[in-house]
């Protein structure tokens, strides 16, 4: 019933940008129509969202909040594009699927609720760092188009550091994961998973 209702939402919102899309400039009344479709089609999962109890309430709750979350990001970025839209449509999509893991985590318990929370953070900083160094990456090669090849440099450095900021990002991420894990030890062979966990993804 949770995929019958968050498919239903998808389709109905594939609909509303599909139409938008087609056009080139997006009008005032086709955003504001789109906003009004958004609220109805999150009003109507919500309410399908009675048919559960528990925590598979919760988890079709936090569905239909990150798709219409996702779709009103998405709304924003047809009418008014640029690089910081897109990002923002990106960091919304990781924001639902990780408010969804989230709560398919409270299915769980003890040190495996712990690892399944710490994985669905790492997946969320991860797609985070990708798309914002996509973002600079991209407002870099921009300006770069337009000016010499000194600005290339530049871009291609902004590019780089950006892309070392993102790695960065997800070790740090993948070395909780690891370390939560560790609990499940004790003693020294919890010291030693530890220790191993910081020289694999290079923590001090």
């Amino acid at each position: 019933m949770i995929k019958l209702n968050v498919t239903a939402v998808a389709a109905a919102m594939t609909l509303i940008f599909s139409a938008g899309a087609l056009a080139l400039v997006m009008s005032k009344d086709q955003y504001q129509s789109g906003k009004t479709s958004i609220a109805a089609e999150y009003d109507s999962a919500r309410v399908g969202c009675g048919a559960f109890s528990d925590n598979a309430k919760d988890v079709c709750k936090a569905e239909a909040t990150g798709k219409r979350d996702v779709a009103k990001a998405q709304l924003e970025a047809d009418y008014k594009p640029s690089h910081e839209a897109s990002y923002k449509v990106r960091v919304a999509k990781a924001d639902a699927d990780y408010s969804v893991a989230r709560e398919k985590c409270d299915d769980k318990g003890g040190n495996v609720k712990d690892v399944c929370l710490k994985e669905a953070k790492a997946v969320s900083v991860a797609t985070k760092a990708d798309a914002k160094a996509q973002m600079k990456t991209a407002i870099a090669n921009d300006k770069a188009a337009q000016a010499s090849a000194k600005a290339n440099d530049v871009a291609s450095k902004k590019g780089a550091d950006a892309r070392r900021d993102a790695a960065s990002d997800k070790r740090d991420a993948d070395y909780a994961v690891a370390k939560e894990k560790c609990d499940t030890f004790a003693g020294d062979a919890k010291s030693a998973c530890v220790k191993e966990a910081k020289a694999r993804f290079g923590q001090s």
